[in-house]
């Protein structure tokens, strides 16, 4: 059986997406309230009944916030390393089912491999995930999605899981020029936002595509976009002449909102 991936939303405010095999659903974060991601997940023909885990990049409401909700949900398992566990645990009412891992390393869930990476930005610890299904063999191919979001730059690392990938969703979070224009935002924000440990901007995301170039890419997802600083119209003009060359085909996801789902 194929691997179904749908991002549910993606943005400043909030960010899920379901992965789903023939035997497991899992989320990758919970940045909407409970109800709201049971929402997402009916539209999608699933609900948070049938999740079997959650995996969390980092503790930032934006990726945990339907954490507070799942006590309704006891089957779920939370996956985190250590310091975003605590992070997160501490703004809870209810105790999670926490499933620690150590920051760097590969472990089973199921019938997926799940390899974590760090990642450079402002949160306790925060990783970006390697799923990979199927053992590579005839009767079996190997199918592997990296989620490669809040990072202020790629270190060669980063770039390394990322360049294998069959399905990848890469951070393009703001315009520069926006950024700089925007008014709202005190110099402050925009300083964390442009640092090593804030986010990639559409330039940065442009740069780490050109540099990996990978004929295994079948997907390529631009999200976490910036609702004010971004438009898709913006990653469109930095970032498709990169893909263009090699045939493969991607999505900008608009802020707020979800993709239909994606058969690999």
């Amino acid at each position: 059986m194929s691997l179904r991936f749908q991002i549910l939303g993606s943005g400043s405010a909030g960010n899920a997406a379901l992965l789903q095999s023939e035997n497991t659903r899992v989320l990758v974060d919970a940045g909407f309230s409970a109800r709201k991601l049971n929402e997402f997940l009916l539209a999608a023909g699933e609900s948070l009944a049938r999740i079997d885990a959650i995996f969390l990049t980092h503790e930032h409401g934006d990726h945990a916030a339907g954490l507070s909700g799942l006590a309704r949900y006891p089957q779920i398992k939370v996956f985190a390393n250590r310091a975003t566990a605590q992070a997160t645990q501490r703004t809870l009412k209810h105790r999670i089912d926490w499933q620690v891992f150590e920051t760097g390393t590969t472990f089973r869930f199921r019938d997926f491999e799940v390899a974590n990476f760090s990642v450079p930005h402002d949160a306790q610890d925060p990783v970006g995930f390697t799923f990979a299904h199927g053992e590579g063999d005839l009767l079996s191919s190997r199918r592997t999605l990296t989620w490669l979001t809040d990072l202020g730059h790629a270190p060669q690392h980063v770039l390394e899981r990322a360049r294998d990938s069959d399905v990848l969703v890469l951070e393009a979070n703001y315009c520069p020029d926006l950024l700089e224009a925007d008014t709202r935002r005190p110099w402050s924000v925009k300083q964390r936002i442009n640092s090593r440990h804030g986010h990639l901007s559409n330039h940065a995301a442009r740069d780490l595509l050109q540099a990996l170039a990978s004929p295994r890419w079948r997907h390529v997802y631009f999200a976490h976009l910036s609702r004010d600083c971004n438009t898709p119209a913006a990653v469109e003009a930095a970032c498709a002449p990169a893909l263009a060359a090699l045939g493969c085909a991607y999505s900008i996801v608009a802020p707020g909102t979800g993709t239909a789902a994606f058969r690999f």
